[in-house]
C-alpha cells in the first residue's frame, strides 16, 4: 500500500502543476467558470466599493439584488407566481426550514422520498419539527441506493404538505433527469426539491411537476459557499401558515416581504450569482449546460463500461445515471490501485476526485462536473483513465 502522506490521499487540492491548469473534481464547494471568475477579479479594478464592503440596503447593492433575482428568473425560467429568496444556513438550513415554513403543527404530515444520503439527512432533520413519512428507495437485496422508487398514490398520505425529494444525489450518482409527475390524486401536494447540486444544468418545469418550493445552495453551480437559492411557489407564503416555531432568519413570508432584506444577506454571494446567471445566458442558456452535462458525463462513463471490469459503477441504470457526480472505482475497489491513481491524476493537476466528507471517503471515488468542468477537462480525466487501465490491467 501507498504511504497515506502523500496530499492527494489527505484530500488536497492544491496540486504542483501551475493553478490555471488545475482541474478540480471536488464535489463543492467547487470552482467557478472561468470567465465567471476573471469577470470577479476585473470588478475589484473599479472605481467604488466591491459588494464586499457596500451596505446591504445602499443603492448600488439594491441594484446588485434585484439583477440577480431578474437574471436568475430569466435563465431558468421562473414564473411569476413564485418567490426567489436568497437564505442562510446552506442546504441544511432548508432542511429545517422547510418544515418550519410547511407545517404549522408537529403533527403535519410531510412525505419524503429518500433515495440516498442527502435525501435521507434531510428527512431526518424534518423528523424533529413534523410527521416525516417515508417512501424507501434501498435496494431491498443490498440495503444500497441504486435507483428511484415509484411515486405510487398509496405511498403518500393524502394530507402531505409536501412530498420532498432529491434531484440528484451527489454521493450516490443518481439524478433525476426531469422532475417525476406525481400520481393524480396527489398533485395538490406541493413538490418540494433539494436542487442543489443540479440547479442550472437542465430545465424545471415549475408548474407541470408541481413544484412548490425548490432550493440550491450555491456553492456547486451557481457561486460560492454561503447563500442558497430558496424558490417558492406564492400561495404557500402567508401569515400563519409557518410554525410559530420557525426562526424570522428561516420565515419564507418574513423574508418575502422584506425583499430579501430582513437582515443582512450575502451581499458579495448575491452578486456572484447573478454574473453566473449572466454567464448562462451568455453561453446559451440551461439547454447548452445540458448538452455540456452530457457530454461531459458520456466521457467518463463510456471509458468505465468500456473498461471490462476495470473501472465500476454503482448505478447500473442508465436513466438515472447522474450527469453531475460519477461515483468509480478501480477494481472492485483495489486499495493499492486506487491510492496510485489518485496520486497519478493530483500529479498531473486533476484534483478532488475523493476528498473527506461527514460520511468518511466512501466506496467509491468522484468525478464532480458541475458548470465550472469544461467538457475538455472531462475528456482530459477520460484520456488519463484509460492510460492507466492500460498500463494497470491484469
Amino acid at each position: 500500500m501507498i504511504s497515506n502522506t502523500h496530499p492527494a490521499l489527505a484530500g488536497s487540492l492544491r496540486s504542483t502543476v501551475p493553478s490555471d491548469e488545475l482541474i478540480n473534481f471536488s464535489p463543492g464547494p467547487t470552482s467557478l467558470p472561468k470567465p465567471v471568475e476573471k469577470s470577479i477579479a476585473a470588478s475589484f479594478s473599479e472605481p467604488g466599493l466591491t459588494s464586499l464592503a457596500l451596505s446591504h440596503r445602499s443603492p448600488e447593492f439594491l441594484e446588485i439584488l434585484e439583477h440577480a433575482v431578474a437574471s436568475a428568473r430569466s435563465v431558468m425560467g421562473i414564473p411569476d407566481n413564485y418567490e426567489v429568496l436568497f437564505t442562510h444556513g446552506g442546504g441544511h438550513g432548508q432542511f429545517a426550514a422547510l418544515p418550519l415554513n410547511l407545517c404549522h403543527e408537529a403533527s403535519d404530515v410531510a412525505t419524503y422520498v429518500v433515495n440516498g444520503t442527502w435525501s435521507l439527512r434531510g428527512r431526518d432533520e424534518a423528523s424533529r419539527y413534523c410527521d416525516a413519512q417515508t417512501i424507501d428507495g434501498r435496494d431491498s437485496s443490498t440495503g444500497d441506493y441504486t435507483s428511484f422508487p415509484e411515486l405510487t398514490e398509496v405511498d403518500i398520505d393524502a394530507e402531505s404538505r409536501y412530498i420532498y425529494l432529491c434531484s440528484n444525489e451527489t454521493v450516490n450518482g443518481i439524478e433525476l433527469h426531469r422532475l417525476p409527475k406525481l400520481p393524480e390524486s396527489r398533485r395538490h401536494i406541493p413538490l418540494v426539491i433539494d436542487a442543489s447540486s443540479d440547479f442550472s444544468t437542465k430545465p424545471i418545469d415549475w408548474e407541470g411537476a408541481g413544484v412548490g418550493v425548490l432550493f440550491a445552495c450555491a456553492s456547486k453551480n451557481i457561486g460560492h459557499p454561503g447563500v442558497t437559492m430558496t424558490i417558492i411557489r406564492k400561495d404557500l407564503l402567508g401569515e400563519g401558515k409557518a410554525s410559530p416555531l420557525c426562526p424570522g432568519v428561516f420565515n419564507y413570508t418574513t423574508n418575502s416581504e422584506a425583499d430579501n432584506l430582513w437582515n443582512t444577506p450575502a451581499t458579495f454571494n448575491i452578486e456572484v450569482v447573478g454574473r453566473v446567471m449572466d454567464w448562462i445566458a451568455g453561453i446559451g442558456g440551461v439547454e447548452e449546460l445540458e448538452r455540456r452535462s452530457i457530454a461531459k458525463a458520456s466521457a467518463l462513463y463510456e471509458v468505465i463500461d468500456a473498461s471490462d471490469g476495470f473501472y465500476g459503477t454503482p448505478v447500473t441504470d442508465k436513466r438515472l445515471r447522474s450527469r453531475m457526480n460519477v461515483p468509480f472505482n478501480l477494481m472492485g475497489g483495489d486499495v493499492t490501485l486506487t491510492e496510485r491513481f489518485l496520486i497519478e491524476s493530483w500529479n498531473k493537476g486533476m484534483v478532488g476526485l475523493r476528498t473527506l466528507t461527514p460520511f468518511g471517503v466512501g466506496d467509491y471515488l468522484r468525478a464532480s462536473l458541475y458548470n465550472g468542468v469544461t467538457i475538455e477537462n472531462a475528456v482530459a480525466l477520460a484520456d488519463f483513465m484509460k492510460q492507466f487501465a492500460r498500463e494497470h490491467a491484469a
